[in-house]
């Protein structure tokens, strides 16, 4: 487990505190994580040129575990935009420190009030003057108050819990049965939230509306334009008069209030989105005994009183006190700050809400909820934030800082040029005066000269940024978690919705995820014969049946509820439930059994051994030790079996007959699991519970009783998903704990393994031997693998480790505890919503809810469909980028004037920015996509076919334009140099410049394919926006010309430019049939400047030292 934050978890009451988790990094001397390889062609390559620069603060491969100096370097390297806008959905890392000093002093503050009572609790024991603890005011109906069970459980108080008479007397007072739990109707639990509170705590407030449009025009375009809005105001109203003299700067300042507004909203509706995904992550299902029943309950409805089982991986819902427990050991760092692992006993009782159970097993009584509790105080004091990087955001900040440089460096160039003209008497204005001259033009009218071309430079600024490009990312990972939650995925971490694209290898667990886990009995051995069917009790001795039920009964951590005249009900895990449901058939009587015996100690199942147990005092004083597990790592242990008439028999002679027997089962596909036990000397048990603690159970000299083949059929469907997956060049790879007979049987089922002939070492092999392998030996091993049987926890951390240092990009399922390590060093951790435990939820990326490998090939359609829209976008809006910035450039350069406004190239950059992304990036997964090779990790955002579509577009729309604009009136057989002419010239090309952006938006819909029509219709979305955009552009220019700039055109000047643009889909078609080379553009413009980029770096080193 982590230490220090890293423990805390955005499940439930839990939040994962990420600076804690770098800091972790950090110190425990993790290694840097190396590049994957690229892919060309579909296969890896190790190339040089794709490995990190560590001089470019936008080259960050892995955000995941990015330690804070690194994200912070990025953003200082953004000064293009306004930092708080352009970062808005990253994390805030002053946020994240100021979260961490208010965890320090609440945990300061929680340890100073202990150590002063244990001071004085100690020096009561000393002096033997016990304070005595004021008997409890009833409250209601309950023998105590709200304030003294809170302030027992938080000042950990052991000396007042036993004058209360203990965990008994604590729960008569508040009316708990220790063994049933409360009675759980809805008046009982309604008056017990009203006495002692729900286990709710109050969340601070998201950001209002009203913030979201403070930080909306906290933007250097928008606020260049508010000045240019403010100056042409003034300028108009001068010249012009109020009355017609307000057009142009209020235009601008409308067009302005319009993008702030649209902005705000997407941004607010974005964070109400990730708001409630927050409150889905945070709603953890536990078990809860009510009734005498094990029912599954939310962890915001659990109750004082409430007996709550707890189990290896778990999360302590509320603060409470151990009733029961077992090797019980408890990771409190997320309380306390420290990794330490506290033992809990009766001697030290007290649990506190949002720790992990670590190890062992037990059951707690809750005392106090939500607010009352530590962990409530400490996350009602902190807001959560939803603020995370992804390596596309990284990538997309460079370029659009890039870009961004580059057009204010155009715009100030322009400026500068523009202003040379007109000064030196070069500009004329549309009537063919010149418009100043030295000397003889006034000041006023220079000055005016001179401002209307700074609003010319400020049309460049406004095309030339393209501020949608990194806010582009976050639209389509908020799309597309939505919609992976439709296909049963929670996504914990937005990076993992985009890495998923690049995944190479899918490292899956067997149980529950490739099969059903809906586990069944369906062969059992008692002694050397074979039970048929296999819960016919007639068939056994009664000795057997007796010794059987004992250890099935006791030795388990599921429950069976025996309701009067009704059915059996039976929880746990699908083991456990197979084999209560077996042991009751052959007439298992669970209450009964376990009021016989008294548990002495447990040894919980550990997946490292593979098997539990459990020590009993029985009424006559005998101790039975149970054992139950994987069946031939038990069979090792014994020594004996009983044959069918209750007699003891050497097994060595027949150890050959079990193992047969066992092979043949998991040949089956069975999971073969062993029921054995011996006897023990009362007088050998220790005495003493800490001594007991750590007792080790004897596992030597055992009875074998019982040997059965548990069947979980493979899940519908999971055959094709296998297939789907290796079409797409993700390969699968199966990691269970199960025998490998097992293991091999389901590979076949599920189209893992092809043949019985690919069943051959290295391609299937055991965690042992994997295990004992030489780390350079396991990284060539490890790309064989395809099954791994037998496998621990630490077998999957080497598997993963090996992997990743090969150059894959791994995917790694889990589902506990000791999952974690893998899930975290996992390129993608992907936890079981249904079997997981909240460590491994924690650790994890994303979660499956309903534990379905089919699910998670679903994750990996999405992950690429997440990077293929994001591309779709930056080849729309870098088209229009390059075609509106080449046009202004020229026109103003040559004539001095521009064709497209500030405010028509406003209403552009609505829909490039907003609408473009919207459209875009809600594009659906199609079933191309898992027929390309993985997106490598550092593969180029713009490939070869994007430049070469946005470049053929862009060469056409700038062309046709600027023919215009200089041809214009005697082609569209316009009068010369007159202002009517040069509004209708300008206006047609302004509308033919839009129509080409939506008639190019369908072409980048599909930036590969000849057909860009396929499936359009089923995108609504979509077809709304382009409809939404057609409809507002003919307002645009048929009613809103005074504000635009911009003439009534008629049907024929319509004609024209709907023919402009619609030469873009011919054009589109034509030029995808150019063949581009497979050598991405940026290597060549990086092997370009390497050799100045080399002598720079020298130089500068020279320099430093």
């Amino acid at each position: 487990m982590a230490s220090g934050d890293s423990d805390s978890s955005k499940n439930g009451l839990l939040p994962t505190s990420r600076s804690g988790r770098h800091h972790l990094d950090m110190e425990s001397g993790a290694k840097v994580r190396l590049p994957a390889d690229e892919f060309v062609n579909g296969k890896a390559s190790k190339s040089d040129d794709h490995h990190g620069d560590d001089d470019d603060p936008f080259d960050i491969a892995h955000t995941k575990n990015a330690p804070p100096a690194t994200l912070r370097r990025w953003r200082q390297a953004a000064l293009v935009l306004n930092a708080s806008r352009r970062f808005r959905y990253t994390l805030d890392l002053k946020k994240e420190e100021e979260k961490d000093s208010r965890r320090r002093m609440i945990r300061s503050h929680a340890q100073v009030i202990r150590a002063a009572l244990l001071f004085k609790l100690a020096g009561e024991r000393e002096t033997g003057l016990g304070t005595k603890v004021t008997p409890p005011t009833p409250s209601g109906d309950y023998g105590i108050g709200l304030e003294p069970l809170v302030s027992l459980t938080r000042e950990h108080n052991t000396s007042a819990l036993q004058q209360f008479g203990g965990v008994k007397g604590i729960s008569s007072l508040i009316k708990t049965n220790l063994e049933k739990g409360i009675d759980g109707d809805e008046a009982d639990l309604i008056y017990r939230r009203n006495m002692f509170g729900s286990n709710t705590y109050p969340q601070k407030k998201g950001r209002s509306f009203l913030r979201f449009l403070w930080e909306a025009w906290q933007d250097l375009t928008l606020i260049i334009l508010i000045i240019a809005a403010a100056v042409s105001l003034a300028l108009g109203i001068k010249t012009e008069g109020l009355a017609h003299g307000w057009y142009d700067g209020g235009s601008i300042a409308f067009a302005v209030f319009l993008v702030i507004i649209v902005t705000a909203v997407s941004d607010y509706r974005q964070s109400l989105q990730f708001q409630n995904l927050n409150e889905e992550k945070q709603n953890i299902q536990l078990e809860v005994m009510r009734g005498g029943r094990t029912v599954k309950i939310s962890i915001f409805d659990i109750v004082v009183g409430d007996v709550v089982p707890l189990r290896i991986g778990d999360q302590v819902p509320a603060d409470g006190i151990l009733i029961t427990g077992h090797s019980l050991a408890i990771d409190e760092s997320s309380m306390t700050g420290e990794s330490k692992i506290v033992h809990k006993d009766q001697k030290a009782p007290f649990l506190m809400s949002g720790c992990k159970v670590a190890d062992g097993v037990g059951t707690m009584l809750v005392t106090s909820v939500g607010i009352n509790t530590e962990w409530g105080l400490l996350m009602a004091s902190i807001s959560e934030d939803n603020g995370e990087e992804t390596p596309l955001q990284v990538r997309l900040n460079g370029l659009a800082t890039f870009i961004g440089i580059v057009g204010l460096t155009v715009a100030a160039l322009v400026l500068l040029v523009l202003w040379f003209r007109y000064f030196t008497g070069h500009s004329k204005n549309t009537d063919g005066n010149v418009e100043f001259k030295a000397g003889k033009t006034s000041l006023s009218k220079a000055v005016d000269g001179a401002v209307k071309i700074f609003t010319i430079a400020v049309t460049i600024v406004v095309v030339a940024v393209p501020e949608g490009l990194p806010l582009a990312v976050t639209l389509t990972l908020a799309y597309s978690m939505r919609k992976m939650m439709a296909d049963k995925a929670l996504v914990r971490r937005l990076s993992a919705c985009e890495t998923m694209g690049s995944a190479t290898t899918i490292c899956s667990d067997k149980t529950g995820t490739l099969t059903l886990n809906q586990m069944t009995v369906v062969e059992a051995y008692v002694g050397r014969n074979k039970i048929h069917p296999p819960d016919d009790s007639s068939q056994l001795h009664p000795l057997v049946s007796t010794l059987l039920s004992e250890g099935i009964a006791q030795n388990t951590s599921g429950n069976v509820f025996e309701p009067e005249g009704g059915e059996v009900e039976i929880s746990g895990s699908p083991t456990e439930k197979a084999i209560l449901s077996w042991a009751v058939k052959l007439g298992m009587k669970f209450n009964a059994i376990r009021s016989e015996s008294m548990i002495l100690h447990v040894f919980p199942f550990n997946s490292e051994k593979k098997r539990g147990g459990v020590a009993l005092k029985g009424s006559d004083s005998k101790v039975h030790i149970h054992w139950k597990g994987a069946a031939e790592i038990v069979l090792d242990s014994c020594t004996e079996y009983r044959d069918s008439n209750g007699c003891l028999q050497d097994i060595n002679q027949d150890k050959d007959f079990f193992k047969a027997a066992i092979d043949g089962m998991a040949a089956s596909s069975l999971r073969c699991v062993a029921i054995a036990y011996r006897t023990y000397e009362l007088d050998k048990v220790p005495t003493e519970e800490e001594n007991l603690s750590q007792w080790a159970l004897p596992e030597d000299n055992l009875e074998l009783l019982a040997i059965v083949g548990i069947k979980d059929p493979c899940r519908l469907g999971v055959k094709d998903a296998v297939r789907l997956c290796t079409e797409a060049g993700v390969k699968v790879r199966m990691v269970t704990g199960d025998n490998l007979q097992t293991a091999k049987a389901i590979a076949l089922e599920c189209g893992i393994l092809c043949s019985v002939e690919d069943a051959t070492e290295p391609n299937i092999i055991e965690g042992k031997t994997f295990r004992e392998l030489s780390e350079k030996e396991r990284e060539e091993v490890a790309q064989k693998i395809t099954v791994m049987g037998r496998s621990s926890p630490n077998d999957k951390l080497l598997l993963v480790q090996a992997l990743r240092k090969g150059g894959d990009v791994v995917a790694v399922t889990g589902d506990g505890t000791n999952d974690a390590p893998a899930l975290h060093e996992a390129d993608i951790g992907l936890s079981m919503g249904i079997q997981g435990t909240e460590v491994a939820k924690e650790s994890s990326d994303i979660i499956i809810l309903d534990d379905n490998f089919a699910s998670v090939v679903k994750v990996v359609r999405w992950g690429r469909s997440v990077y293929a829209n994001i591309q779709k976008f930056i080849q729309f809006q870098l088209t229009v980028n390059v075609a509106a910035l080449t046009i202004n450039v020229v026109a103003a350069i040559s004539s001095g004037s521009v064709p497209l406004n500030a405010v028509q190239l406003l209403w552009v950059n609505l829909i490039m920015d907003t609408l473009g992304a919207l459209a875009l990036a809600t594009e659906p997964p199609t079933d191309d996509l898992m027929h390309r090779a993985p997106v490598g990790r550092r593969a180029p955002l713009i490939t070869n076919i994007m430049w070469r579509n946005l470049l053929i577009q862009a060469l056409y729309q700038v062309c046709v334009l600027l023919v215009l604009n200089f041809l214009g009136n005697s082609i569209l057989g316009l009068k010369e140099d007159n202002t009517q002419a040069a509004g209708v010239k300008n206006t047609i090309i302004f509308n033919a410049f839009v129509f080409c952006q939506i008639f190019n938006e369908f072409n980048a819909r599909k930036p590969e394919e000849l057909n860009v029509f396929s499936g359009v219709t089923k995108n609504y979305l979509f077809m709304g926006i382009i409809g939404v955009t057609f409809v507002l552009q003919i307002l645009i220019i048929q009613f809103l010309g005074t504000f635009t700039k911009t003439v009534v055109l008629d049907w024929k000047q319509w004609l024209i430019c709907f023919g402009i643009a619609i030469i873009s889909w011919p054009l589109a078609i034509v030029g995808k049939l150019i063949p581009v080379p497979e050598t991405p553009f940026s290597q060549y413009c990086r092997r370009a400047f390497q050799p100045c980029r080399q002598s720079f770096q020298r130089s500068r080193t020279s320099h430093n030292t």
